[in-house]
């Protein structure tokens, strides 16, 4: 049975191996700074973090992935949205129909939210087919960023 509960510090054994490999992966378009991983898990860990939420997923009582998520507002659609910054299963968890299941947890989770919005590469055909089964569509805007710290 497929089950969700927030990582705490202690979880940091069992996710970054994860948050590793999912940087590993065609998912990922630019290698990222090892501190910036810690980092990173450290906030999605943090309880007090009101911007980050760390999901650890786990299958039958054993972990089988993990979700990072973000909150913003969204002037275009005039209320909150959730951003989907990694979902990432273990290889064995993957085809066995959980993605959908993953997504309807975070809808469900989220009732409030105006908009889901996540990233993909077109190279991450799995992905990609997940998505939009999930009835996501692309949103065509280039991005343009300035990163100001490690």
């Amino acid at each position: 049975m497929l089950s969700f509960r927030d990582i705490t510090p202690q979880d940091h054994d069992i996710i970054l191996p994860m948050v590793r490999d999912f940087y590993q992966t065609d998912a990922v378009l630019h290698p990222v700074d090892e501190s910036i991983l810690e980092r990173t898990f450290r906030d999605a860990a943090d309880a007090t973090e009101p911007l980050l939420r760390g999901v650890l997923i786990s299958w039958d009582g054993q972990p089988a992935g993990y979700l990072y998520i973000t909150l913003c507002y969204s002037a275009e659609v005039g209320g909150r949205c959730v951003f989907l910054e990694e979902i990432y299963l273990l290889p064995e968890f993957r085809g066995k129909g959980l993605g959908l299941d993953i997504l309807s947890w975070i809808e469900q989770s989220y009732p409030g939210a105006r908009r889901l919005r996540l990233e993909v590469n077109h190279v991450n055909q799995g992905a990609v087919h997940l998505y939009e089964k999930a009835g996501y569509t692309y949103l065509r805007y280039e991005q343009m960023i300035i990163d100001k710290v490690k």
